[in-house]
């Protein structure tokens, strides 16, 4: 045989070789060893979240112990690693539901983690396969209730519209009961919102921004405010919707410091909710990023009948119209304090906005990509500012609406 020949054969073969070879490591011929690759316990006042990330679908079961109380997490198909044995080193010290955690390899092919509780808890669990080799398990461990603590009230009683106003029945002009505003610090707990160049953090600064604006709404007497949330926690955008509805809110206020692609993108904006898309590229980029935190928290967007049914009720125009005006009159009040991104307001479909018979507007109070405001955002006298400008456009809404008592 020539070498030439021969040369051309050991060539093939070791092409061969490497073929066989790749198929037996690849996932055709290879299974990865199921393995935790990260893990987190964050801690809040109403519940605390343990999340387990590893490379393949964690099959799990649970139950509870008393005296002292205790929650039993057994994973199948599972050896300890070095990562797992550090999951007590975890807890924090203010943890409101979990005292320590204990971990150990039940049998061979068990890994049991034994929770160790401040009080007892209502476990709630909720398993998502992010992508083919990356996999999420949630626990989530809210205070038990007992039943004569808990309101049997739907979050949703009825769909039908209810006057923003409630008419007078004294004669003299005044409400039967205060107008209710829900304040919407956006983002927050694992999802942080848009992060400036000098890492600002979105959650941190719109949650200041809320704090002020229920300060000064706290001191009109006409008024009552409520916040879908008060500290660093993750609430997913349906339940700050549920929430809103179950305190019969009559506004509702979404604050956002978001980002754009352009770093050049700057001054704020007042979006309302759109059906039929976007009526900016800008608003159509937001909405998105605005909408894709339900996937960071590991929530469902879809199959919901309680948002189905929203949507559909939200084809009222009325309610949409209510938000322009709404807008209308905040946008005319930010004006003062700072440059626009739009001089109108803007339109898109942000899921936060989606309550079906709640004037809703979503504020932009600055562009966090922009290094000069990402600076200024940061500073509590343009907070202050933006607060005090939010409020004057409520209460010129109110006005206009016909309230005299906001005047």
């Amino acid at each position: 045989m020539p070498e030439s020949e021969s040369n051309q054969g050991r060539w093939l073969l070791l092409q061969g070789i490497a073929v066989v070879w790749m198929l037996c490591v690849s996932r055709i011929g290879f299974t990865a060893e199921p393995n935790i690759i990260a893990l987190k316990i964050c801690p809040a006042a109403s519940y605390t979240r343990v999340t387990l990330e590893s490379n393949v679908t964690l099959k799990y079961r649970t139950f509870s112990l008393n005296n002292p109380d205790r929650l039993v997490l057994d994973i199948e198909g599972l050896r300890l690693n070095s990562l797992l044995s550090q999951i007590g080193q975890k807890v924090q010290p203010g943890d409101s539901y979990i005292h320590r955690v204990r971990v150990g390899q039940f049998d061979g092919h068990t890994v049991r983690l034994v929770l160790e509780l401040k009080q007892k808890v209502t476990p709630r669990f909720l398993a998502l396969a992010l992508t083919h080799s990356f996999h999420r398990l949630m626990l989530d461990l809210y205070p038990t209730q007992s039943r004569s603590s808990v309101k049997d009230t739907p979050l949703v009683k009825d769909y039908k519209t209810h006057a923003l106003l409630p008419k007078s029945q004294s004669g003299k002009g005044k409400c039967d009961r205060p107008i209710v505003v829900m304040i919407d610090p956006g983002h927050g707990g694992e999802d942080p919102g848009a992060v400036g160049k000098y890492k600002t953090r979105e959650k941190d600064i719109v949650l200041q921004i809320a704090c002020r604006l229920s300060a000064l709404i706290k001191r009109e007497p006409n008024m009552r405010v409520y916040m879908t949330r008060h500290e660093d926690v993750f609430i997913p955008l349906k339940v700050r919707v549920a929430k809103t509805r179950k305190q019969r809110a009559d506004l509702f206020v979404s604050i956002h410091a978001d980002a754009f692609t352009n770093r050049g993108a700057q001054g704020a904006s007042v979006f309302a909710l759109s059906t039929q898309g976007a009526t900016s590229e800008a608003a159509r980029y937001l909405a998105q990023t605005q909408n894709a935190v339900d996937e960071i928290g590991g929530f469902s967007k879809s199959g919901d009948p309680y948002l189905d049914h929203t949507v559909f009720d939200l084809m009222q125009t009325a309610t949409i119209s209510d938000s322009l005006k709404f807008g209308r009159h905040v946008l005319n009040h930010v004006r003062k304090i700072t440059n626009l991104h739009k001089k109108n307001v803007d339109q898109a479909g942000f899921a936060v906005l989606k309550a079906p018979d709640i004037p809703s507007i979503l504020v932009e109070t600055a562009f966090i990509s922009n290094v000069q405001e990402e600076r200024r955002l940061r500073t509590p006298r343009y907070q202050q500012q933006i607060a005090e400008a939010i409020l004057k456009g409520i209460k010129s809404y109110l006005v206009d609406s016909g309230a005299p008592e906001w005047r």
